[in-house]
Order: structure tokens, then C-alpha cells, then sequence
């Protein structure tokens, strides 16, 4: 049974607090580059390890998928707060760039990617019908605030980046995932009966997947991964390499200030407009601000590192607008029980442009600037953009011809719009009056 109206804000709250603080923890971990490079690592082993910890991380997910559909998504999220918790203070022990923290990488990549896929499945599992894209986007607004937080705090960790400083930000991201564990403890469990267990869980992961094929959507899936690589793993190099230095500002601070408060501010102003106007609308125009704000790194230099304000903002744009979107497109072909399953997809996608993406953009970046290989991947985004807006034509053709059957229908039942409506396929919803916007969630 779902909960009553008043009990899911509650929920969802408490669910917003608890990402919260995790992304706290995780996005102090946007100076990893820094601890590598503080071990003797180069921009190539920065991209080999990142890509490495990606790689073992995508071979657990259809594992991950299986294990929420058993085990429940709450008690996989607290398994992935443990998990990081692990690949955080093993790093304690290092002090030279040993091969023991390519492990440990994995770990923050898998921990992470426990806690990112439970929480889209719980959050979809317990929110009503009609709210699920709305849910799974106000979810992110925990993610835009921690990402205020941590990148700041953690700058003003590594002001003269000692060990101790390194040690002190390890530290209070244990602190972080303490407090995000202690919220989840507090969250009810979704009524949703367990998915059968079964040892051929690879097996069943394929056949479910094959089963409930999303699309062109995964493409987009992969190339966001790639995206997010550059603010969460090569920014803070980019910083330091090219001399990028803003006066009385934390740099990282201050890009995360407007990425995180632009993609903030959209997710909570336009929170209803995907349902308006459509999804995939929505996703291509995140798609477009985050393809200019990659290309627009070309502006920064030493010279004019206050124009890093003008990538932030419109990166934060298109992560605002894009991530809850190309989720929900994801998730929705999957049915409840196995919405676990639908989730660790939409992940391994991200994965997957984790594991291309880093060694590629380190090997240009050597080569040709961090500039360069930030407008590779801005053309990138591009391309796969077109290929999916090329792909979605024939479902809004079929919208449009959905909608004006609608209105040429003069004297039709208001009960019979509503029947009609609900037998639907999702990708044949347009945006026609409240009766149906109500019943379906818009594509």
C-alpha cells in the first residue's frame, strides 16, 4: 500500500537528507586527482584509475540489480554506505601510489553506485504513480546541495595539501556518510514484495533486461557518464595545471557554487515542466546547455578565470534538467518488482561512459589541454543528442495525432477520455488537458 500524501513528503524529506549528506561525502572526494598526484600519480594514472574503479564497478552491476529486487532497496543502500565508507579509509593506509588503491577506487565507484541505484529504486517504489519523475527529480536537489558543500569544504581541507589535510578530509567524510546512514535508518521500508531468488542472477539480469529494452536512451545514459567525468574527476587538475586561480575564491568552490545552484534552482522551479511539455523535450534541452558548457572551458585561461562561472552555469543547466528525465525515460519500461534491475542499468550506462571516458579525455588532455578534450566531449554530447531527438520523432508524431484526435472529438465522455487515456502505451502520452496529464506521465 502507498503511503498517504502527508507521509510521503515526510519520507521523501527524510530520503532528500539522507542523499544529502552522502553527496557531501562523495563530492569531497572531488579531489581524489589531488591525493593521486599527492602520491606521485600523473594526469594518465588519474584517468587509468578512475576508469579501473569504473570497470570493476560495472562488473557487479547486474549483481546490484538482483540483490535490491531480493534483499530490498533499503537494505542495499545501507550496504553501499559501507562500501564507500570501506574505499575511504583504506586510503589512510597509503603512502605512495601502490596498487591497492585501484581496489580502493572500485570501492568508492561501487559503494556509490549501491547507494545511487537503491535510492532511485526506493524513491520510484514508494512514490506514487503520477509523482515518479517529480520525486526522482526533487530527489537530485540532495545531490545539488551537497555538491555546495563538499567541493568547498574540501578546498578549504588542502590549503597547504599535507597529508593531515588529505587524512582531515578523509575524515569528515566518514563523518558525512555516519549522518546519512542514521537518516536512512529512519526511512520505512517500500511495500513491495521481493523478486524470487535465483542463483542465475547474470542469466536473469539479461532476460529481464532483453525483456524490458529502454532504447536510444542508454546511449544517452552512457554519454552523461562521460560528461560527469569532467567536474568530478578532471576539474581539479584542470585547475591546477592551467594555472586557474580566482582571488579570495575557492575555485572548485566556486564552480560548484554555480553548477549545484543553477542545476538547484531548475530542478526545483521546472520540477512539473516534464510532465507538461514532455520528457524527452526537456532531456534534449538539458543536452544542449551541457554540450555548450563543455565547450565553453575554451574560455577559461589564467588570464580570465572568473569566465569559469560561464561552463558551471551552463553544465549545472544541463545536469539540472537532464539526469531525473533520462532516469525516469529508463526505469519506465521496467515493472515494479523489477525495477531494481531497471535502475542498475541506468547506472552501468553511467558506467560505462566512467570507464571509456577518463583515459580518453587524460590521454587529450596530455596531448592537446584539458580545454580540448572537454570540447571533444561537448561535440559528443551533441552527436548523441541529434541521434536521439532523430529517434523520438516518430513518437511525437504519433503525440500530435494522439492530441488532435483529442480535440477534434466535440462531444466525447469526460469518462471515456480517461479509460482511453490509461490504456495508453507511456511513449504515446501528449500534453492534453488535466484528465490525462493525471493518468500518464508525458513524454
Amino acid at each position: 500500500m502507498k503511503p498517504s500524501l502527508r507521509s510521503f513528503n515526510l519520507i521523501l524529506t527524510l530520503a532528500i537528507a539522507c542523499q544529502l549528506a552522502f553527496v557531501c561525502a562523495n563530492t569531497l572526494m572531488t579531489h581524489y586527482a589531488r591525493w593521486i598526484s599527492f602520491l606521485g600519480g600523473t594526469v594518465r594514472d588519474i584517468g587509468l584509475i578512475t576508469g579501473a574503479g569504473a570497470l570493476i564497478g560495472l562488473l557487479f552491476r547486474p549483481w546490484m540489480g538482483q540483490w535490491i529486487n531480493r534483499l530490498g532497496a533499503k537494505n542495499t543502500w545501507a550496504a553501499g554506505y559501507v562500501c564507500f565508507a570501506v574505499g575511504i579509509i583504506g586510503n589512510v593506509a597509503l603512502n605512495d601510489l601502490h596498487w591497492f588503491i585501484y581496489i580502493l577506487r572500485a570501492c568508492l565507484m561501487m559503494g556509490g553506485a549501491l547507494v545511487f541505484t537503491s535510492s532511485l529504486t526506493y524513491i520510484v517504489q514508494i512514490a506514487p504513480v503520477h509523482r515518479r519523475t517529480e520525486s526522482i527529480g526533487l530527489l537530485g536537489i540532495g545531490g545539488f546541495l551537497g555538491m555546495l558543500v563538499g567541493p568547498y569544504c574540501g578546498d578549504l581541507l588542502l590549503q597547504s595539501r599535507e597529508r593531515a589535510d588529505f587524512l582531515a578530509l578523509f575524515a569528515w567524510a566518514c563523518v558525512a556518510l555516519a549522518v546519512g546512514i542514521t537518516l536512512l535508518w529512519l526511512l520505512p521500508k517500500p511495500d513491495v514484495k521481493p523478486a524470487k531468488s535465483d542463483h542465475r542472477q547474470l542469466k536473469q539480469f539479461i532476460i529481464t533486461v532483453s525483456k524490458h529494452w529502454p532504447g536510444w536512451i542508454l546511449l544517452v545514459n552512457a554519454v552523461f557518464g562521460v560528461c560527469m567525468t569532467v567536474p568530478f574527476v578532471f576539474l581539479a587538475d584542470f585547475i591546477d595545471t592551467d594555472s586557474i586561480h580566482v582571488a579570495r575564491w575557492s575555485e572548485i568552490g566556486l564552480f560548484f557554487l554555480c553548477y549545484a545552484g543553477m542545476g538547484l534552482t531548475l530542478r526545483v522551479g521546472l520540477r512539473k515542466l516534464p510532465n507538461r511539455v514532455g520528457r524527452r523535450k526537456v532531456l534534449l534541452t538539458g543536452m544542449i546547455f551541457m554540450s555548450s558548457g563543455l565547450i565553453c572551458f575554451q574560455l577559461v585561461d589564467a588570464a580570465h578565470a572568473w569566465r569559469l562561472i560561464i561552463p558551471a552555469l551552463l553544465c549545472g543547466a544541463g545536469h539540472g534538467l537532464s539526469f531525473h528525465t533520462l532516469t525516469s525515460l529508463t526505469l519506465e519500461r521496467f515493472p515494479l518488482e523489477v525495477r531494481g534491475t531497471g535502475s542498475a542499468l541506468c547506472l552501468m550506462m553511467l558506467d560505462l561512459g566512467h570507464i571509456g571516458g577518463p583515459p580518453i579525455v587524460a590521454f587529450v588532455a596530455d596531448a592537446a589541454g584539458f580545454t580540448t578534450a572537454f570540447a571533444m566531449i561537448g561535440g559528443l554530447v551533441a552527436a548523441v543528442g541529434i541521434i536521439y531527438a532523430v529517434s523520438s520523432i516518430h513518437l511525437w508524431r504519433d503525440q500530435w495525432r494522439t492530441h488532435q484526435q483529442f480535440l477534434s472529438s466535440d462531444e466525447r465522455p469526460a469518462n471515456a477520455t480517461v479509460a482511453a487515456t490509461s490504456k495508453r502505451r507511456p511513449e504515446q502520452a501528449c500534453a492534453v488537458p488535466a484528465a490525462e496529464a493525471q493518468t500518464i506521465e508525458s513524454e
